[in-house]
């Protein structure tokens, strides 16, 4: 025990194992690539439940069968075996295997690795579910019961299992662009709480045999939260500091902590890429080593631990939501201890008590509404890009720095480092023009050197699957804009009034800067209508049927023939130069003005063509493809889509030109600098 002491206490030991760790995560995540058993397409899967959640129409399970594996089951009105699925029972399915999808957009969520880092290699969409076995364990039982108890209120599955799945995505977001999103996760200081709670309750018995049954009843609550990496930091560290006690290892809070993290990491070393993982380790970490500054009194305490939390954990939250709410200080000084010391407990209480919800939901949706109110408040949100592995490691650097030395210059260095990453990117002077995977929909952004001018032609629109919540592509083109510091939309042009064309343009308008909005030629239908109430309302000008458009030193120009009868022919058509090269925007315009636009305009030789109609036969015709020549030919259109997008025909009259198409390369990224095209892909 005397070498094991001296072994645990020796520097050289945490420098080597922290070493050996890195080689560990380097090897088992970068190098060793896993592969699934199963191949795609239709199977039949036998598994047990490992978890599940049912919001709406839509079922979720992830399963262990041969493997893990994500199955989503939509279903039109709960039947029996909806209602009586659950943990640990076995299960047949039958439903077509895929392979997750990663981000088409660039500097968005990617489903993909997520899965792939929680070791599931492929997800199943369910046709229908057969329960088999109906055993389950003790432990599962309980588990079980659990779930079901808490499913009644939202928050209340959320504080009591960790699972957040009942909550509206809109909610969410709202968490996250206020920067407390972190707040709606069980962590350390919820598992504190219980802790001492726990002991308070077995005050009657002996303090070693109250750890020792504590620490099962910890492990027994990371199980009911399937082993999340915060509870388990906590669970992990909790043990090791009553082993440090009981045993005089004489450990400080910093050791503990590094042993906690190899321990984890060892087991699991893709846990270094999990969210709750870093937040849960910087914050400690972060606390930790800023111990010094921490005052005596309550409430001082609070405020210097709050302070030191934000600074630890905001290059995180700038990578997830690249921005910062000025508020984030406030609210988190304020919910942080509101929610652990109130809301946290007496969610504990309810699940006991259910004859409290009243009580327990009044007050989580006032915070739900303190949440929103501060979300919708624009000039308290700064958008800052991406932050590059340099920044980061600088800014950590400066921040230890201040901790260690503790001057106030060191501290506005921090603070000037995240300024000088908000706005080094506009010495960039290279012209970008992305077309962006928005399934079967087109979306298209132009953006000038510096980023002048953000010229957005066309929003997408997709029809959610979702009976009660909708799903905005657009969302993921506001989180890439926020990704590399822009935070308007200079010009938004609707080609024409199509859904998938302007079906997002009212979300884009209400969650982003908007300067002005420019539609088509031709009368407004209802979706322009629409759009026009909330334009006017938030007193936006719009405009129609213009003939030029300035971009920085360059013109987009609008091809008007004349007025059609159809909303597809009626399409601003969009030709610009940039930097010698030629762009051309067709939004759906058909054969008939195809030819108008030959017969009106001397346009040839294209190096770009944004093919019209998603490659549909009703345009592209011989005639105009041959005249415009174009090098490149970019089809956005959707994935399996049910109208047989894009046509044969069309695909051989494009065939001397390199095609690139959404639904097999993703978005595609065009950059000019110093008259060079340089193209880029978000394959699939």
């Amino acid at each position: 025990m005397r070498k094991l002491k001296i072994i645990l206490q020796s520097n050289i030991f945490y420098i080597l194992i922290g070493f050996i760790i890195l080689l560990e995560i380097l090897f088992v995540t970068k190098i060793t690539k896993y592969n699934s058993i199963y191949s795609n397409g239709k199977n039949t899967i036998i598994g047990k439940v490992i978890k599940y959640s049912i919001n709406d129409n839509k079922l979720s399970m992830l399963i262990k069968a041969k493997e893990k594996i994500q199955v989503t089951f939509f279903f039109k009105e709960k039947d029996e075996i909806i209602n009586n699925i659950k943990i640990g029972y076995k299960i047949k399915i039958n439903g077509e295997i895929q392979s997750p999808s990663k981000n088409t957009i660039p500097n968005t969520f990617n489903y993909q690795n997520y899965l792939y880092n929680n070791k599931i290699y492929k997800v199943l969409k369910a046709k229908d579910i057969k329960i088999i076995s109906k055993e389950n364990n003790f432990l599962q039982k309980i588990k079980n019961y659990i779930y079901q108890k808490a499913s009644i209120n939202k928050y209340l599955f959320l504080f009591i299992v960790g699972d957040k799945s009942l909550l509206e995505d809109n909610i969410y977001d709202s968490f996250k662009n206020v920067g407390v999103a972190h707040l709606l996760a069980i962590s350390g200081m919820h598992v504190v709480v219980l802790a001492n709670i726990s002991k308070k309750l077995l005050w009657f018995i002996n303090k070693n045999h109250q750890n020792i049954i504590i620490s099962f009843f910890l492990i027994f609550y990371a199980y009911l939260v399937n082993f999340s990496a915060s509870i388990l930091r906590v669970v992990i560290c909790f043990i090791l500091n009553d082993l440090n006690k009981k045993y005089n290892f004489n450990l400080d809070n910093l050791n503990i902590i590094l042993l906690s993290a190899f321990i984890m990491l060892i087991y699991n070393p893709f846990f270094i890429y999990n969210i709750g993982f870093l937040y849960s380790y910087t914050t400690a970490f972060g606390i930790v080593l800023s111990s010094k500054f921490i005052k005596k009194g309550y409430i001082k305490s609070i405020i210097m631990i709050t302070f030191f939390a934000l600074l630890f954990t905001l290059p995180i939250t700038i990578n997830m939501n690249f921005e910062i709410n000025l508020f984030v200080f406030i609210s988190n000084l304020l919910l942080i201890p509101f929610i652990t010391f109130i809301i946290y407990p007496f969610s504990l209480i309810t699940f006991l008590f259910p004859f409290l919800i009243k009580i327990f939901t009044f007050l989580t949706l006032g915070i739900e509404k303190i949440i929103l109110f501060i979300d919708k408040v624009d000039i308290l949100t700064i958008i800052i890009p991406k932050l590059s592995i340099i920044f980061l490691i600088l800014y950590y650097i400066i921040l230890l720095l201040f901790i260690y030395y503790g001057t106030k210059k060191l501290f506005f260095l921090l603070i000037s480092l995240i300024l000088v990453n908000k706005y080094y990117l506009w010495l960039n002077n290279s012209y970008q023009v992305n077309l962006f995977d928005v399934g079967q929909g087109d979306s298209s952004v132009i953006i000038s050197p510096h980023y002048k001018d953000t010229i957005m032609i066309d929003t997408g629109g997709i029809t959610s699957f979702n009976i009660n919540k909708k799903y905005y592509v657009s969302n993921n083109i506001i989180l890439y804009l926020k990704s590399i510091g822009i935070s308007s939309i200079s010009s938004m042009i609707i080609t024409h009034g199509d859904f998938d064309h302007m079906g997002e343009a009212i979300n884009l308008v209400e969650n982003f800067k908007v300067e002005k909005v420019i539609f088509n030629c031709g009368e407004y239908n209802k979706l322009e209508q629409d759009l026009i109430k909330v334009l006017d309302k938030k007193k936006i000008p719009y405009y129609s049927c213009i003939k030029e458009l300035n971009i920085d030193n360059n013109k987009l120009y609008f091809l008007q023939t004349k007025e059609y009868d159809n909303e597809n022919d009626n399409s601003n058509v969009i030709y610009t130069e940039i930097n010698d090269y030629k762009f051309m925007f067709m939004g759906d315009a058909g054969v008939e003005k195809e030819k108008d636009i030959l017969n009106k305009y001397n346009i040839s030789n294209i190096d770009v063509l944004k093919v019209g109609h998603h490659g549909s036969k009703t345009s592209s015709s011989e005639i105009f493809i041959n005249e415009m020549n174009p090098k490149y030919s970019i089809i956005s259109v959707g994935k399996n889509n049910r109208y047989g997008h894009p046509n044969k025909e069309v695909l051989n009259v494009l065939e001397d030109s390199k095609i690139y198409r959404t639904d097999q390369d993703g978005s595609i990224m065009f950059k000019i600098k110093n008259k060079k095209l340089k193209i880029e892909t978000c394959t699939l």
